[in-house]
């Protein structure tokens, strides 16, 4: 009997061995980031045969065979439709060499040139947000298209609901694609049968099924924040569909605290192109509308910049690296969560080296104590490097908004962490013109006086046990 265990054992061995050996070939073969490569072989070899599995889940972009094949077929049409209805503006725009290089990369990559809109307002409270939302939902004619990451019941997203369900009684159609994994809450509740029987069109994106999470990742979520209605109004911005007043009390971090950016005119039909684009992904039915036959006149200018997966190999880096380049004299930075890659990284420390005045605003408090220790890793060369980091007291910063020189801003969904960039599905619009330039400003002028700066000295004073964290964190950074 101890003969036959004892060649079991062997046998185990080996093949614990040869398991963790192919999956270390294969996290070799795949060419990512140095960074990444190492914190995943760290997780292999720390957690045997459990930390193999996770990479097999979680370490590779795979959407799955379907949606993968859904998203190439599309790639092309959505191109073309964008060109087509968007002709490349030849006249120059505001911003001089630095909206040009993101204008250029854009362009080339995407094939979107700039867009017009009438008019833009900056929507930065909830009550702002909800009121205006809602009074355009109920005045909405004949489409509704909403796409976002949280859809979190109660408070005034049950108002919202309520005049959706109307909307669709008076013969609107409604669409809502919204994240599977981020809202849960929703699709257990009486909220998701009540839509459904009122007609509106209620799609999961990306539906996490764990026995299916060896053959696709399950990890990728959509993390878009988008509003169409009608094909000519558009919200998008950082806000989830969810009210600060409700949401994630126990994290005892304040209300969230974010913004939606209210536009109309063809830049609004833009965006309603990339909820065409992921619907047809994740449905396979095709949503692409054509833009009118005579559009507005417009003078104010921006783009839109989806990136995720099949959308340009780490599009969204390529524009924030380029930005941050091509800036001479100040970059002011808002994001909830600080772990920026490599790259990113030792491009701000370089300018703040050269005298450019780099500023990031994050929480004093966090939701995720992983991605907060984390981010606190970067914070003392980043100091030394003549950066500034203040900390936002008057709750969760969650608006992702960067400003350079005053006459770039890139305003959406991302984060400036590995996720955002790399991973999840996102939205960024960066803004050409002059006076939404000057209203981003206003708002990141306006988080700096809620703040309170940090100190290189004061902060080289926190504990060793600290120290500890942020080096672990930061090793597994990278996975975050």
């Amino acid at each position: 009997m101890s003969y036959i265990e004892h060649i079991i054992g062997i046998a185990l061995a080996v093949l614990y061995w040869l398991f963790t050996a192919v999956v270390t070939f294969r996290v070799i073969g795949r060419r990512n980031p140095v960074s990444v490569t190492l914190s995943w072989l760290l997780v292999i070899y720390i957690l045997p045969f459990v930390g193999a599995l996770l990479y097999l889940m979680l370490g590779e972009l795979n959407l799955g065979r379907q949606r993968a094949r859904r998203a190439e077929a599309m790639l092309e049409p959505f191109l073309a439709s964008i060109a087509e209805d968007f002709k490349t503006q030849k006249a120059p725009l505001p911003g001089g060499q630095l909206v040009q290089g993101i204008r250029q990369l854009i362009e080339t990559r995407l094939g979107i040139g700039a867009l017009g809109y009438q008019q833009m307002d900056l929507l930065e409270t909830p009550e702002q947000i909800f009121d205006r939302l809602c009074q355009d939902v109920r005045e909405a004619k004949s489409s509704i298209h909403l796409e976002t990451y949280i859809w979190f019941p109660g408070g005034r997203i049950d108002t919202l609901s309520e005049a959706l369900i109307d909307a669709a009684g008076r013969g609107v159609q409604v669409s809502l694609l919204i994240d599977h994994a981020g809202s849960r809450p929703f699709f257990r509740s009486r909220w998701r049968k009540r839509f459904i029987d009122a007609g509106i069109e209620v799609v999961p994106a990306l539906p996490v099924r764990l026995w299916r999470a060896l053959a696709q990742r399950v990890d990728l979520r959509l993390h878009r924040k988008l509003v169409v209605i009608d094909g000519h109004i558009a919200y998008t911005g950082s806000m989830n569909m969810a009210d600060p007043s409700h949401f994630k009390k126990e994290a005892n971090v304040g209300q969230w605290v974010d913004i939606m950016l209210r536009l109309d005119g063809p830049a609004a039909r833009g965006l309603d192109k990339v909820f065409a684009w992921d619907w047809e992904v994740e449905t396979g039915i095709r949503r692409l509308a054509p833009a009118p036959p005579s559009p507005p006149t417009c003078y104010k200018w921006l783009s839109i910049l989806p990136s995720g997966p099949g959308m340009g190999e780490d599009l969204i880096t390529q524009a924030v690296l380029s930005s941050i380049y091509r800036a001479n004299e100040s970059i002011t930075i808002s994001t909830p969560y600080f772990v920026p890659s490599e790259a990113i990284f030792d491009a701000l420390c370089q300018a703040a080296r050269r005298g450019v005045r780099v500023k990031v605003l994050v929480p004093e408090r966090n939701d995720s104590h992983l991605v907060g220790w984390a981010s606190r890793a970067y914070y003392e060369r980043f100091l030394e490097a003549g950066g500034s980091i203040y900390l936002f007291r008057g709750g969760l910063l969650h608006t992702k908004a960067m400003l350079m020189d005053g006459q770039l801003a890139l305003v959406g969904s991302v984060n400036l962490d590995i996720r955002s960039l790399q991973l999840n599905f996102e939205l960024t619009v960066p803004l050409f013109s002059a006076e939404g330039c000057a209203v981003i400003k206003r708002l990141l002028d306006g988080y700096i006086s809620d703040s309170v700066e940090l100190e290189l000295a004061q902060w080289r004073q926190r504990s060793r046990g600290a120290r500890v964290l942020e080096r672990l964190m930061f090793f597994l950074s990278p996975l975050l």
